[in-house]
């Protein structure tokens, strides 16, 4: 509903109904927020904890009015969980500041949930829980929390299923968990993970405090092996055992392990009066324990707590064997692709530098390669190809690729065009590959003692020529389309004479494009960076290239693939 549509005293007309039926939850505060982000209704729970009355919030920006950070600053609407939730229509729980009607600051769980599952209206509903207020103002003690109520624990659940199933990342997944319960379950998380079958990494420890989370490091590290016969909690989780309540009392005693000597320590070292440890369970192996615990102030945890702290152990295992699974097979397709590069050849007056970088984590590898090799002992051969393709199979159809050119240039003493023709002709019927770029070059050197480039380009993003002052440009010459497209089509050769101490680089478009950059911005961006790096010596050049034309900030999602040849300064 839009603003336009509110009816008298800010209640939404076909938001009446249902407002009018929805309860008053005791201890909770109730807003209506429209697809606008504008808040439609809200019950008188809500106008003590926000300290406005309806008139004051009926028909404002919830964002604009409500979310602020931990010093009272505006949030970026771009970086706002909450209002993330509200236009993707997802049930989702978080944390965070909101600015009452007086000026201050309250710090407040809440939950996001739209009001009709079914889709038929774009409202959704917001429950904040947290400290209540009196007509006087006065709020009860921070971090005196009640228990979930089914509906909080039920989307706490939900949103755990969608944050930790969406990544691949393991160490991803964990933040993302920690987040989703510190504050609102438990003020300290700590994750102890096997690493290897006896030895164990404790690899999260982090608090809630003053709205922000902190993270222990000098009490995470290696821990001592897990013990096959300790009768303490986490021993027991690490073994597989049940979920078990831990007060500090429990390491009170004589240590059986060093285990028991590294929680006696943790328990000193945060304070915590009350825990919950909980094996996380792979399908076939222990991988780990999550250990939530709560300070001084809020209300121990209980055996009700253990049935949501086993719900989301169990989809924290799920989704770390999933990345672990996904992490091997990445590492088994990115062991055979590197082998398959060639070493580079050394040829007498000439330079050259390879590297291969896969795509990131959310993406597979790919069919990038490059190939240098020496033919018939005179000549040098240069190749930059790409498979199409983000999988095992276009790393393999790159293998086929790659070793046919070779075999064509090897026994075809023909141009570059001749050759890459009779790949294109052969690849359809010899190779699952359905199509694929290549530049395909050869460098002689002549009685004068220069060096002469000839290539031909198919459907690849054109070679980069640098001299030595700084110069750079494209090498259009020569371009075609690419291999597999069934047309035959007519080759051309382009020949040029390499400056001395000129440099050539070949790559492939992982380099200069991705998803927010088109190709064109990333080109002239590879030109320039190249351009300044062109009195660098090769193998830094190389490097240099590779880490500027793809900043860390800038989101990359293809292999890349890049060779360098650098000519020797001119004979005197």
């Amino acid at each position: 509903m839009s603003k336009a549509r509110a009816g008298a005293g800010g209640v939404p007309p076909e938001g009446a109904a249902r407002a009018a039926g929805m309860p008053d939850m005791v201890g909770a505060a109730v807003c209506v927020v429209d697809e606008d982000g504008t808040i439609a209704w809200a019950n008188a729970h809500a106008e003590r904890v926000l300290g406005r009355d309806a008139a004051a919030l009926v028909g404002r920006d919830a964002h604009d009015l409500l979310h602020r950070d931990q010093h009272g600053q505006p949030l970026v609407r771009a970086s706002c969980r909450m209002t993330e939730a509200f236009l993707a229509r997802v049930a989702r729980v978080g944390s965070g500041w909101f600015e009452r009607g007086d000026g201050s600051l309250v710090e407040l769980a809440w939950l996001v949930a739209p009001c009709a599952p079914d889709g038929a209206h774009a409202d959704t509903m917001v429950i904040f829980t947290g400290p209540d207020r009196g007509p006087d103002g006065a709020g009860l003690p921070a971090g005196s929390g009640s228990a979930l109520s089914e509906l909080e624990r039920l989307a706490l659940l939900a949103e755990t299923t969608t944050q930790l199933t969406s990544t691949l990342d393991s160490e991803e997944a964990l933040r993302r968990l920690v987040r989703l319960v510190v504050p609102r379950v438990a003020d300290w998380a700590v994750v102890d993970l096997i690493t290897e079958p006896d030895e164990v990494e404790r690899a999260i420890v982090v608090h809630y405090e003053d709205g922000a989370f902190v993270t222990r490091e000098e009490l995470q590290g290696p821990m001592p092996p897990v013990p096959e016969d300790s009768p303490m909690p986490l021993s027991r989780a690490l073994r597989g055992a049940a979920s078990t309540l831990v007060t500090p009392e429990t390491y009170q005693g004589p240590p059986d392990t060093g285990v028991a000597i590294e929680q006696r320590r943790l328990f000193e070292a945060t304070g915590m009066v009350s825990a919950a440890i909980a094996p996380i369970r792979g399908v076939r192996d222990v991988l780990g324990a999550l250990t939530l615990g709560r300070s001084k102030g809020r209300e121990p945890l209980t055996g009700a707590d253990l049935s949501l702290l086993d719900d989301l152990t169990r989809r924290t295992g799920v989704a770390l064997d999933n990345a672990r699974l996904y992490q091997r097979q990445r590492k088994v397709a990115e062991t055979m692709q590197r082998h398959l590069l060639a070493q580079l050849p050394s040829v007498p007056g000439l330079e050259l530098a390879a590297r291969y970088v896969p795509a990131p984590d959310d993406s597979q590898v790919g069919g990038d390669w490059y190939d240098a090799f020496t033919v018939a002992d005179v000549t040098t051969a240069l190749v930059i190809g790409d498979v199409v393709g983000h999988d095992l199979d276009a790393a393999a159809g790159m293998a086929q690729v790659r070793s046919m050119l070779r075999a064509y240039a090897w026994t075809h003493h023909e141009p570059p065009s001749a050759i890459v023709h009779r790949l294109d002709a052969s690849m359809t019927h010899l190779t699952g590959v359905p199509t694929a770029t290549l530049v395909f070059g050869k460098v002689e050197q002549g009685a004068d003692g220069t060096w002469c480039l000839t290539w031909t380009n198919a459907g690849h993003p054109p070679p980069l020529l640098i001299t030595h002052d700084g110069r750079a440009r494209y090498l259009t010459q020569g371009h075609g389309l690419l291999l597999g497209t069934g047309l035959a089509p007519v080759r051309d050769d382009a020949v040029l004479t390499l400056p001395p101490r000129s440099t050539l680089v070949l790559y492939t478009d992982g380099l200069v494009e991705s998803r927010d950059r088109p190709i064109d911005e990333g080109l002239d961006q590879l030109r320039k960076h190249a351009a300044s790096l062109a009195h660098r010596p090769l193998a830094a050049f190389t490097d240099l290239l590779l880490e500027r034309a793809r900043p860390p900030g800038r989101r990359n999602d293809d292999d890349v693939a890049i060779l360098t040849l650098r000519t020797p300064a001119a004979q005197t």
